[in-house]
């Protein structure tokens, strides 16, 4: 029965230490998901100053009411700081860094914006670095991201040969040349410039909620007071760049597919759940996973979008991931590191000496009497 119970523990010690790790790679599904969803709606004419403002419409009401009552005492009081710092948050993730990203989307297309994406984790950790948000084992994630990094710019600049992933058939290559000779005339230079600018956004995202947590632990309820006022500000922004009141319709079509899925799994779940991993291990873990997003991508696009795989990718998939694992265990080493210390300093705490009581007494005494053989010593002449 004892070794019944400690196998349960241990197994339950594993889980929780496999909690962020599991979290951040469903994450990534569901961000693959959206950029093949969300570039669906798009081709279909949807205004992306008008998404942003319908995603973070269903964010809010999906999430208000949770974070209502579930963190209802457990809730810190609003201060002046910490709503300055939603607003800024609001405007860095919702507006600023989504409008961005469509733009460039569209532009280029959903297998490039995810390549590009793999930027995050390298700029994320140059500004965790100016911050002063890194810890030992750095030389660790520095290499992972490089690597990451180098992978990301093999599947964005070498293509090689076509690979046939899952079986999928050339059906579609009369139509891949015409997308690719088309693709090739649009705006490949804004569109990078544009994706370029959407992950400084992020990073930026990333490091302030890294130091709002600190000073309002409460995850759900900052996760809806953000998609709250990245409707707000969204909505001013759509208003003024928007004219066509048309562009507002909506009905039950791939519009508002995208601005569900992508409301609720990439703002409300993934705020959540990115501010909860946030806190706990820090922003460069966070986005050191964003690199996946892109394999994910690449196999969905060959089944949805009829995308073809090249060599590239493959090998590009493979750098990539060996690069991530640098990351997490130097960030897993680093979390080692901190608990020993912490395990450390406990143990000396609870190892300080035991002073004699009467060696105590007598000092005391001899402490209480020692102002007045001072006034007595210097009362003699």
């Amino acid at each position: 029965m004892g070794d019944h119970q400690n196998i349960l523990r241990s197994m339950s010690v594993s889980f929780n230490k496999m909690k962020p790790f599991l979290a951040m790679v469903a994450l990534q599904f569901g961000y693959a998901g959206m950029y093949i969803i969300t570039l669906l709606s798009l081709r279909t004419g949807f205004s992306h100053w008008i998404l942003v403002v319908y995603r973070h419409i269903v964010a809010t009401l999906v999430f208000s009411p949770f974070a209502y009552f579930l963190e209802k005492k457990t809730r810190p009081k609003m201060t002046k700081s910490v709503f300055l710092k939603i607003i800024v948050l609001a405007f860095l993730e919702p507006v600023l860094d989504q409008n961005l990203y469509y733009v460039g989307i569209q532009y280029t297309s959903a297998t490039f914006a995810s390549a590009t994406v793999n930027v995050l984790p390298a700029i994320t950790f140059i500004m965790a670095v100016i911050f002063r948000q890194t810890g030992p084992y750095s030389l660790a994630k520095v290499v992972g991201t490089l690597i990451t990094v180098t992978g990301a710019m093999l599947m964005t600049l070498y293509k090689g040969p076509v690979v046939n992933i899952l079986g999928c058939s050339h059906g579609g290559s009369h139509h891949n040349g015409a997308a690719n000779t088309a693709t090739d005339q649009q705006h490949w230079v804004t569109g990078t410039i544009m994706m370029l600018s959407c992950i400084v956004g992020w990073s930026a995202f990333f490091i302030l909620q890294n130091k709002t947590l600190k000073e309002y632990p409460a995850e759900l309820s900052l996760t809806s007071l953000i998609c709250f006022m990245g409707t707000v500000e969204g909505g001013i922004v759509a208003v003024i760049m928007e004219r066509r009141k048309s562009a507002w319709a909506i009905g039950f079509d791939s519009r508002l597919l995208a601005a569900a899925y992508s409301g609720i799994v990439c703002s409300g779940i993934a705020y959540y759940m990115q501010s909860v991993v946030n806190k706990s291990r820090g922003p460069v873990f966070v986005t050191a996973f964003s690199p996946l997003s892109m394999i994910i991508t690449a196999v969905l696009g060959a089944i949805v979008l009829a995308e073809q795989a090249h060599l590239g990718s493959i090998i590009g998939a493979a750098i990539i991931v060996v690069g991530l694992y640098s990351v997490v265990w130097g960030k897993s080493k680093e979390n080692s590191a901190s608990n020993k210390l912490t395990h450390d300093d406990e143990s000396k705490a609870q190892d300080l000496p035991v002073v004699d009581k009467k060696i105590s007494n007598v000092v005391d005494a001899e402490i209480s009497d020692f102002p007045h053989k001072s006034s007595s010593q210097q009362a003699e002449p």
